[in-house]
């Protein structure tokens, strides 16, 4: 495989997406004869800043650099967060990249996205090396606290989860179908985490605290951007800023501490296995990212990985949301399963909502053996098996990577099973010496049903 004049030898390819191009190893393989070092700083908040160092080969690879650059760029901002770039090291390159990251330019979704996160203007600076943002990074302690009486809450796109727990046992949990992706109406989405904390209430003597796992980007309890709220007019975002705390105070005055869902899955894998770093992958709606490291602390970051790029393909499906191609929520996700189906030889009704028709594909999987269909159905989660061997590579690049927990719809059942055993062997196969560092695995069923609220309701503690 060559692209923009960059020899890849992969031996693996997805089976039913030959198009695709791991934008790890691509990375890798156009590093080798990369010299001119470039910095990338970006800046969040509260005057955080992570730096991040490659290198760009010579001008006669104007397009790989370019493309090199600007998809390193993204990843960077998508996998930290940031309202503001610095480049330094290539000034002719940054100004290119810098073009596209305007309002209104082929990076508008991520400028806005990060303009509504920090409520302020998004920046791409261009500077010399003496003038390069310092790094200021540091992790923060969550969760882990269990004693007393919990409620624990997951919102996804397609269900709310809610766990009830007494120092650390579960005593009742629930999940029950809803549509927040779909309403304008914010009391849709209010009444229906209420309706979960008081359920959960209702089971315990009393309640000391409350967690919860969302979707999105927050600062504090504060949602500023989510899939949740994903029809709400930001001219009302005041109300979804406070909608959890609000909530809260339905049930008493407790203490509740809402965290990105992303980081409470890799935080309920580090729990339940007694292990750590861990990076957890939710493939559900979306692709939800999310990282503990070797001290079982958050590092602050986005962890947005469903926006981040993993393939350099620029044929392949665009993201329904940011409009980039090649992003992780259509490779970590039902809609995955949703496009890989037709290749496949599965059809399917388009008059199914995403998460009926990922059950649709499921229950073949999981049905008679002499059904035609099912090969198409094994096929389909080798594919997204083989996809995620590719993309801890680069996912490696940027996190300290030892335990990955798959969690989510998607990797319920056989098919959950079907996909790590393909991640493996392809790891094993292809990059034998991350396959020994690192272990793919799935929690036991209940774990992925439950397990975030679970988690959840360890965010807070209790004085």
């Amino acid at each position: 495989m060559n692209y923009l004049g960059i020899d890849l030898d992969i031996k693996n390819i997805p089976q039913l997406d030959e198009a695709f191009i791991p934008m790890g190893p691509w990375m890798i393989a156009y590093e080798k004869e990369a010299d001119r070092p470039v910095a990338i700083a970006i800046e969040r908040e509260e005057g955080k800043v992570s730096v991040f160092e490659t290198k760009l080969r010579d001008a006669a690879f104007e397009e790989a650099n370019i493309r090199y650059l600007e998809r390193y760029i993204k990843f960077c901002l998508w996998s930290v967060g940031g309202w503001k770039v610095t480049v330094c090291g290539c000034d002719e390159e940054a100004a290119k990249v810098r073009e596209e990251y305007v309002l209104d330019g082929p990076r508008d979704f991520d400028v806005n996205f990060m303009m509504n996160t920090y409520e302020r203007p998004f920046e791409f600076e261009i500077c010399a090396p003496e003038d390069l943002p310092k790094a200021n990074d540091t992790d923060k302690s969550v969760g882990g606290h269990l004693e007393g009486c919990r409620i624990g809450f997951d919102a996804g796109g397609s269900d709310r989860k809610v766990s009830a727990v007494i120092d650390g046992e579960t005593v009742y949990s629930e999940e029950v179908v809803w549509h927040p992706k779909l309403s304008e109406d914010i009391s849709y989405q209010y009444d229906g985490i209420v309706d979960s904390f008081k359920t959960a209430a209702s089971k315990m003597p009393r309640v000391d605290g409350i967690g919860v796992s969302t979707a999105g980007v927050l600062i504090g309890n504060a949602p500023m951007v989510s899939s949740i709220f994903l029809k709400i007019s930001r001219d009302n975002w005041d109300e979804v800023k406070t909608v959890y705390d609000r909530a809260a105070k339905e049930i008493g005055d407790v203490p509740i501490v809402v965290a990105n869902d992303g980081d409470v899955t890799a935080l309920a894998g580090a729990m339940s296995m007694d292990v750590a770093p861990v990076m957890g992958i939710a493939m559900g709606t979306s692709e939800a990212g999310g990282y503990v490291n070797a001290d079982r602390n958050v590092l602050g970051w986005f962890n947005e990985l469903a926006f981040a790029p993993v393939d350099l393909n620029q044929e392949s499906m665009a993201d329904p949301w940011s409009g980039d191609n090649g992003v992780g929520a259509t490779y970590f996700s039902q809609d995955s399963v949703i496009k890989l189906a037709p290749a496949a030889g599965i059809e399917l009704d388009e008059a199914l909502a995403p998460a009926e028709k990922l059950k649709v594909v499921q229950s073949i999987l999981e049905g008679a053996e002499d059904d035609p269909r099912r090969e198409g159905a094994v096929k389909i989660f080798k594919t997204i098996g083989c996809y995620l061997a590719h993309t801890l590579i680069l996912y490696g690049l940027f996190y300290d990577l030892k335990y990955v927990l798959i969690l989510g719809r998607v990797a319920s059942g056989l098919g959950g099973e079907i996909l790590v055993e393909e991640c493996n062997r392809v790891l094993s196969d292809e990059y034998p010496e991350t396959a020994e560092q690192i272990t793919v695995m799935l929690p036991d069923e209940k774990m992925r049903r439950v397990g975030q609220s679970v988690a959840a309701a360890s965010l807070p503690e209790v004085k």
